[in-house]
């Protein structure tokens, strides 16, 4: 499936029903009265968040979703029916804006709650509404009112503890397939990522964490080069970013320091916040230089760098040096997870009001 996570759609919510004109008439009953009921209300558009899905690539191609209006209503003090609301499910992640004012409407980030994005307009008033004891027979009634109307774009950040930065070719789609179940495309040549990918990490029983993987990032990104920009919003709700670097890149030429100054750069340029989040370095590809020369090229890199953080020294081919570095990231995780606040019984709640008082 291709993944998508930016959509612009149109909903509308259904009108109300308009309220109806009608009087009672029954033989022996000269003077009935008004009866006409009140229309119905409009259908209103909710969105809901849903583990099963991972990308918007339905809403790229069915762009217009409409509720239906309500009924009008009817005489005899018949109402007319509501219209059903309809659901539109995204993935978990997704923040709904407006996109004329980019105003942020909603952020679904717990499963199967619903959030109202566009309401249905209510029901008209019948002339039963309108009876009073010097108007006994009202010819009035009102229309219903319409629903809301938005073009909303939609755009998905996906919910990970860890993400993965560097040039393309460091060898984030082997380390993500290494230490998770994620199984992305790996070759023994040079190419970048499309699209992001996520892996589930286990640390040991009870002990896991989620890794994404974007595509590469070049000089010039938050510009717009390449094409890892467009999915730098994925690591925004990350804890930890995993800067890998490529020790022994593949042209000779190319120095691994500057390439690393060069991503840290441009991800201070897209997103102060993202600068600012915890950022570990992670030296791949320790398989290609020889034993005897890697404490010295790992601290001549370092020093050269001016990195003050963890270091980790690893190849992920070769599934070395993984372990050490998994545990440490599920300690720094677990140790910054949200925690929920603890539950109060409201009994005793309400029992220390009371003494309290």
């Amino acid at each position: 499936m291709k993944f998508v996570d930016e959509a612009t759609i149109d909903i509308a919510a259904g009108n109300g029903g308009a309220g109806c004109v009608s009087f009672r008439r029954e033989k022996f009953i000269p003077f009935g009265g008004p009866n006409g009921g009140d229309g119905g209300r409009g259908g209103s558009v909710y969105a809901v968040a849903d583990r099963n899905l991972n990308t918007l690539i339905d809403y790229r191609y069915a762009r217009r979703h409409e509720a239906r209006n309500g009924e009008p209503g009817r005489g005899s003090d018949q109402f007319g029916a509501a219209a059903e609301d309809i659901v539109l499910r995204m993935p978990v992640g997704t923040i709904v804006k407006d996109a004329e004012t980019d105003e942020v409407l909603a952020e679904l980030l717990v499963p199967d709650e619903p959030v109202l994005l566009a309401k249905g307009g209510d029901g008209g008033f019948g002339n039963m509404h309108f009876k009073t004891s010097t108007n006994r027979a009202p010819r009035q009634k009102t229309p219903g009112w319409p629903g809301d109307q938005k073009k909303l774009r939609l755009e998905l950040r996906v919910l990970a503890d860890v993400g993965l930065l560097g040039m393309p070719n460091a060898g984030k789609s082997t380390l993500i397939a290494a230490i998770s179940n994620a199984r992305p495309k790996i070759a023994d040549y040079p190419f970048t990522t499309l699209h992001p990918n996520l892996g589930v990490v286990r640390a040991g029983p009870d002990r896991s964490f989620v890794v994404a993987d974007i595509p590469g990032l070049i000089e010039g990104a938050s510009e717009g080069a390449g094409l890892g920009h467009q999915f730098l919003r994925h690591l925004q709700r990350t804890r930890l970013l995993l800067h890998l670097v490529d020790i022994a890149p593949f042209d000779e030429g190319i120095d691994p320091v500057a390439q690393a100054k060069a991503i840290v750069k441009e991800l201070r340029k897209y997103d102060e916040s993202l600068y600012q989040k915890p950022r570990w370095l992670v030296l791949n590809k320790l398989d290609m230089v020889p034993a005897e020369e890697r404490e010295a090229r790992v601290k001549d890199f370092v020093k050269r760098l001016r990195w003050k953080g963890p270091v980790f020294q690893i190849s992920a081919l070769a599934r070395q040096g993984l372990d050490p570095m998994v545990q440490s990231i599920y300690e720094h995780v677990a140790a910054h997870a949200e925690k929920a606040p603890p539950e109060v019984d409201r009994r005793f709640e309400a029992e220390a009001g009371g003494a309290d008082a």
